[in-house]
């Protein structure tokens, strides 16, 4: 720990939420790398075109349940470190794919959401861990700047990268996710470890190091008695622990909040937007999916404008406030475009662009930061990193399904029908929040594990009488 004694709290913040730089770069680059690998590939199949974007995700639903589990056992910044290497030789190997190599290139993007996936998992977890209570949804809100802005960054190099031949152009969009990956990797060196996870490890001295360097020297002592209460509390349950010990007894109300609101997030569809924005643009408009690579940069900006806008109001506003209120007007952005094409067949092919536009708008504030907020902070500690690799996995499936089946509905139905569907999905999703998700604000991770263990202990029991 000698060598870490300088680290400073903005390091520590900036590089334990850099993985989601890796994380935001692979879901935005194949939204201009596809229309390219398409021609190039002369790939057609609504199916494989599916695949090819989709299999990032299928990967990390894999990925995010292992580096839960793997977590608790090997540390939190030791699996970020495995996970940044798996991404670097992912990407640089899905930039040599062979030509007309579809398989291939599936098959590496698994491969590589495996470490998608991974960070997905361990980046909520950590900066969680690591910030104190008052602070913990403006500085876990990094986390998304940081997704956001790996996603901006992605749609920034496909538009640069346009112009070049098109079996160069695409391949370089995938490949240059390789850089990020590497920078993280030397920040991580230099990371401390999760002062939780030192403290299940006993090793209470570099803990208190480690809270030395992100709290108040007050703060300190209280806190590690704290944990260290928690952790012995929970101990004793560790050999008993299981995948199935997640929805037993005391947890399952929890458990249920967290991994309900992180499949949520994916089922309602925001992925959709931001995998295929060039080729809805070109259905609307029937201009080459090519040639609106600026689409995507305007949801860039959207999406980094609300996750500041997230970090200045997160810990002034109740959690559950806020998924209410982006949950309903996601909804009706929507809905509205089926309505009003049903009442005014003639009306502008781009009125769906728009209220894209302001669903993304209120997503980048609301559903996108706080689902990882509420996933690093909801899960008891005896079963954080299953709970919350298990979180990751429904949200990666979300995504996975999504992605897949997007490009098929809307070969066989209207832009507007897709997007009702998942207005629909959007409604429910409100209505998961209002009736089976706590209120976690301002709370630390120890208050949050009481009460809602306690409130677990008391369905069991009503349940049982």
């Amino acid at each position: 720990m000698d060598k870490k004694k300088n680290v400073s709290s903005k390091f520590i913040f900036f590089f334990g939420s850099f993985g989601g730089i890796l994380f935001g770069y692979d879901i935005g680059v194949m939204t201009g790398a596809l229309p390219f690998l398409k021609t190039d590939w002369n790939l057609t199949n609504a199916s494989l075109v599916g695949w090819v974007t989709s299999a990032v995700m299928f990967g990390a639903i894999f990925g995010a349940a292992i580096a839960g589990q793997l977590a608790d056992r090997l540390g939190r910044r030791r699996m970020i470190l495995m996970s940044s290497l798996v991404f670097a030789i992912g990407s640089i190997l899905c930039g040599f794919s062979p030509n007309n190599g579809t398989f291939y290139l599936i098959g590496m993007r698994i491969f590589l959401g495996l470490a998608v996936g991974a960070a997905s998992a361990l980046v909520p977890a950590y900066m969680s861990e690591m910030a104190p209570a008052r602070l913990r949804g403006s500085l876990s809100g990094i986390n998304q700047t940081m997704i956001v802005s790996g996603m901006l960054i992605s749609y920034i190099v496909d538009f640069v990268l346009k112009d070049l031949p098109e079996s160069i152009s695409w391949r370089l969009m995938l490949g240059l996710a390789a850089v990020p990956a590497i920078i993280l990797f030397a920040g991580v060196l230099k990371l401390p470890e999760s002062p939780r996870f030192l403290i299940k490890a006993n090793r209470l001295d570099e803990a208190r190091q480690v809270l030395s360097f992100v709290r108040k020297p007050e703060e300190v002592e209280p806190e590690v008695k704290s944990i260290q209460a928690t952790a012995q509390n929970e101990s004793s349950n560790m050999a008993k622990t299981s995948w199935a010990t997640l929805f037993n007894g005391k947890y399952r109300y929890l458990v249920i909040a967290g991994v309900g609101v992180a499949a949520f997030q994916q089922f309602q569809g925001a992925n959709a937007i931001f995998y295929y924005i060039p080729l809805i643009v070109e259905k609307a408009t029937g201009s080459a999916a090519s040639s609106a690579l600026m689409w995507p940069i305007v949801q860039g900006v959207l999406l980094v404008l609300g996750s500041l806008l997230y970090i200045w109001i997160a810990d002034k506003f109740n959690r559950r406030t806020l998924l209410t209120l982006g949950g309903t007007v996601m909804a009706l952005s929507f809905l509205l475009p089926a309505v009003i094409n049903s009442l005014v067949p003639n009306a502008s092919p781009m009125m769906i662009v728009v209220f894209l536009s302001i669903y993304v708008a209120f997503y980048s504030f609301t559903w996108a930061p706080l689902t990882w907020v509420l996933v690093g902070e909801i899960f008891p500690l005896a079963v954080r990193g299953r709970a919350s690799g298990l979180s990751s996995s429904f949200n990666w499936i979300g995504s996975w399904a999504v992605g897949l089946l997007f490009p098929i509905m809307t070969a066989s139905m209207s832009q507007e029908a897709v997007f009702a569907v998942f207005g629909v999905i959007c409604v429910l999703g409100v209505l998961f929040v209002r009736f089976c998700v706590p209120e976690t604000r301002g709370r630390s991770l120890e208050e949050i594990e009481a009460a809602g263990t306690n409130r677990g202990k008391k369905t069991e029991t009503a349940q049982n009488n």
